[in-house]
């Protein structure tokens, strides 16, 4: 059993490694079988807001020597439903779930990788200092 679950903890580690990387394939897997850009480019979008939580978070805790970031990670997604909920109530009146987490989930890639980028290059510094 303990191997069952290090196969899926490596599987993960090394695809949210490159997590920019399996956007473009899924990108180019989608586009090629359904012939629909912007489908393509959601999926693929979902998908790698997912392996960036795991890589920010990561990257988050070697350049901060702490694992506060995927609690950081998801403690923005809570307020950000309670922002977009209240908005989407005081002017509708009503909440939709589903689009309160579409919405977050597509914002989440981009300040992700936003993130992803910073820390990027803040590690690569770090790691040139300290050579």
């Amino acid at each position: 059993m303990e191997a069952f679950t290090d196969f899926w903890i490596h599987l993960y580690a090394l695809t949210a490694f490159v997590p920019f990387l399996w956007f473009f394939v899924i990108w180019i897997a989608v586009y090629l079988k359904t012939r629909e850009s912007k489908r393509a480019t959601k999926l693929s979008m979902d998908v790698t807001t997912l392996l960036l939580i795991g890589s920010v978070s990561s990257l988050y805790s070697i350049i901060f020597h702490n694992s506060f970031g995927f609690y950081m990670i998801v403690l923005f997604f809570l307020i950000g439903y309670g922002l977009i909920g209240n908005y989407q109530y005081r002017l509708r009146g009503a909440i939709n779930h589903t689009k309160i987490i579409r919405a977050l989930w597509r914002i989440g890639f981009i300040l992700l990788s936003i993130v992803y980028f910073i820390l990027l290059i803040i590690g690569f510094i770090q790691t040139l200092i300290d050579i």
